[in-house]
């Protein structure tokens, strides 16, 4: 695909609309709970404020249903970004309208101004077209640096590009394309995913792409209980998705087929409920009837580990057990130092509880790379087209 970077786009004195994702956890108190999602568009911004672009932001927050809501305001981000940046954040008052239209027009070279939440109008998410051209009116050059939406079709990732004249991928987008493309051609060998997280419906269009990709997966957290139970496992109280033990055999049959080796976990840590303060280790077999499987057991983290060791090629997604609760976060914690401890492999993580995991493990700088989009790192990796990403092609 061919897609501009930065660098090559013409912005100095241009208005640029940078779309970013800043959708942040927020604290009771209005603040910004967690900043890493703004840290990571700072290279973008502070090279189009350099550079002396007239910048405009751009972002969605929450869910607010399509009208202006205080609870997601977009207020205590700029005040984080503008802390971040030692640099004045102009916030307007909504997403479009006399009142930003005015902001917009006043910017000088290097200024930055922050749009209200994106979602206070709803033709946002429905990719409306009246709201797209006047999003694209406030523009000279567009930007997306929001790989975490970039599987939206909405008006700020498809519908106002194709009425901006220039256009290209921020710093941030551009190396998740770079190292995500690299998981879907050739790649140092033996390839290895480890595929965690809740639901099995969520993860079989991935993990049927990567079947035909890697030379084994790994599977665990709640997921692992489906399969498990397609092979025969009982497994108490367990989390199982009842309908999709079908689709679960199929997997398991093609992925054989394909010369793929799939493994389960052999133990488990198991309690009656998750709001339990301990949880007992019992084998594959051994779940009571009143019991659930919420993180995998010692022996299946050390062979997953020993797994990770030998691999060249790692992309995880999705975290091995509730790991949340400190009684249930070993076998997640496991395959995060694992990875780490693997210097000789190309290593990607996506998804925002994996992520999370590593940081909360501390080995997040020895991870070649974190993936800031979950579900749209998933569709790349299954090999769907990002609308948000085709935008920025050229011809």
């Amino acid at each position: 695909m061919a897609i501009l970077g930065v660098k090559d786009l013409p912005v100095e004195g241009k208005r640029v609309f940078l779309r970013v994702d800043f959708n942040v956890p927020l604290t009771p108190a209005r603040g910004v709970a967690d900043d890493s999602r703004i840290r990571a568009a700072i290279p973008t911004i502070q090279h189009l404020v350099d550079r002396g672009a007239r910048l405009i932001v751009a972002s969605h927050l929450g869910r607010p249903k399509g009208a202006p809501d205080p609870a997601f305001s977009l207020e205590p981000v700029g005040a984080r970004l503008a802390d971040i940046l030692g640099n004045e954040v102009l916030l307007t008052d909504e997403p479009v309208g006399d009142g930003a239209r005015k902001v917009v027009a006043d910017l000088r070279d290097g200024q930055i101004a922050l749009l209200e939440n994106l979602r206070f109008h709803p033709g946002e998410e429905a990719n409306d077209e009246p709201f797209a051209r006047a999003l694209a009116s406030y523009a000279d050059v567009y930007v997306n640096d929001a790989f975490g939406a970039a599987h939206r079709a909405h008006a700020s990732t498809v519908g106002m590009v194709r009425y901006v004249a220039d256009k290209g991928a921020g710093f941030l987008m551009d190396k998740e394309i770079r190292f995500l493309s690299k998981l879907l051609g050739e790649v140092d060998r033996p390839y290895l995913a480890v595929i965690g997280g809740a639901k099995v419906s969520d993860k079989l269009g991935v993990l049927d792409s990567l079947s035909t990709r890697t030379d084994k997966i790994l599977i665990g957290g709640a997921m692992a209980n489906t399969f498990l139970k397609a092979r025969g496992a009982s497994l108490g109280k367990s989390k199982i998705e009842e309908d999709k033990l079908a689709l679960a055999r199929s997997f398991l049959k093609k992925a054989e087929e394909r010369g793929v080796q799939v493994l389960l976990p052999r133990d488990f840590v198991v309690a009656t409920s998750m709001d339990a303060a301990t949880g007992r280790t019992c084998a594959l077999g051994g779940v009571d009837a009143d019991e659930m499987a919420l993180d995998i057991g010692p022996e299946t983290a050390r062979g997953f580990a020993d797994e990770i060791a030998r691999a060249r090629t790692v992309f995880w997604n999705g975290p091995m057990g509730v790991f949340e609760r400190p009684a249930f976060a070993a076998g997640t914690f496991a395959v995060a130092r694992a990875l780490a401890d693997n210097e000789r492999a190309v290593t990607v993580v996506g998804g925002g509880d994996s992520v999370a995991a590593v940081e909360q493990a501390g080995v997040a700088d020895k991870i070649t790379h974190l993936s800031t989009g979950g579900g749209a790192s998933l569709e790349f990796i299954e090999g769907k087209t990002l609308p948000g990403i085709a935008a920025l092609e050229t011809a």
